[in-house]
C-alpha cells in the first residue's frame, strides 16, 4: 500500500455536510460526483497530501443508506492507495482478508476500488484504490 488516499464519511445531507466541511477545513470541495453503480453521490477536499470524501446514498438501498440507517453519519471507511489493484487483491486474499468484489470496481475520483470485509480488519471498512490509467 503506497499512502493513506482519503477517509470516507457518511452523511444524510451532502449539501449540510460540504458546509460543515468547508468551513472546518477552510477550503470549498473540489468535486462533487455521482457513482451511479455505487447509488452515492461524493464530494471531496483536499487536506494536505490526503483527502476527505463525504457520501450520501442517492437510494434508500445503497450501502450509505444502509450504514446510515445502522450506526448514524460519521466515519464509514479508510481508504489506502494502491499501484496495483489485482496484485493487491491477491495479497490480501492470501493472508486471509475477505475482498468483496471478485474484481476493482469503477469509483469516484477516477479510481477503481474494492473493500476489505470488516470482519477481517477489526471493524474498520478498508478500501483499496487504483488510479486509472
Amino acid at each position: 500500500m503506497l499512502k493513506l488516499e482519503h477517509l470516507g464519511i457518511a452523511v444524510s445531507n451532502l449539501a449540510h455536510a460540504e458546509k460543515l466541511y468547508s468551513t472546518l477545513l477552510g477550503s470549498a470541495a473540489y468535486k462533487q460526483e455521482t457513482v451511479s453503480s455505487e447509488q452515492v453521490t461524493t464530494s471531496f477536499f483536499k487536506v494536505g497530501d490526503v483527502k476527505v470524501e463525504l457520501l450520501e446514498g442517492t437510494s434508500e438501498e445503497s450501502a450509505i443508506s444502509r450504514f446510515i440507517e445502522k450506526k448514524g453519519e460519521g466515519l464509514h471507511h479508510i481508504a489506502f492507495e494502491v499501484d496495483n489493484i489485482d496484485n493487491e487483491m491477491q495479497r490480501l486474499r492470501d493472508q486471509g482478508f475477505e475482498v468483496l468484489y471478485e474484481k476493482p470496481k469503477p469509483g469516484a475520483d477516477n479510481k477503481l476500488i474494492n473493500f476489505i470485509h470488516p470482519k477481517s480488519t477489526g471493524g474498520i471498512l478498508v478500501e483499496i484504490c487504483q488510479e486509472k490509467s
